[in-house]
């Protein structure tokens, strides 16, 4: 007889174009990982869904829409955090220039998760970041 497969602990919410949007998601990250006992990568995993959820917001979310975020806990120990949007537009890094006053955000992903990227969905797009959180 063969095991059912483990499914992931997952957590979704939905937040609406608005500058509170990324503090809410970043508190329901906050639980989700201390229900999930993740210690040690929390501070790198609300990090980057704070980055995510603000480029969401600043360049993937139409007026009158919002974002979805979604976490997932998977049995090998993996956490990943997605954020879709409704909007139009490609990911770019920003200026780097020390004068800047943003454009950091793709590049703290970058250097905190172990794995970024990004997809296409109807409407819209999906970015994604994985974090290794057992082990």
């Amino acid at each position: 007889m063969n095991p059912e497969p483990q499914t992931p602990h997952t957590r979704e919410a939905f937040y609406r174009r608005d500058r509170r949007s990324v503090g809410m998601a970043r508190d329901f990250t906050r639980a989700a990982l201390a229900d999930w006992r993740v210690g040690p990568r929390a501070d790198d995993v609300l990090l980057c869904v704070s980055e995510l959820a603000t480029n969401a917001l600043l360049h993937g979310v139409p007026p009158g829409r919002g974002f979805r975020l979604r976490l997932a806990l998977h049995p090998d120990g993996v956490l990943r955090t997605e954020v879709h949007d409704s909007g139009p537009g490609e990911l770019r890094y920003g200026d780097m220039s020390p004068e800047s006053e943003g454009g950091r955000g793709l590049l703290l992903v970058t250097l905190l998760a172990d794995k970024w990227g990004a997809g296409e969905r109807e409407p819209g797009k999906v970015v994604w970041c994985e974090f290794e959180v057992r082990g």
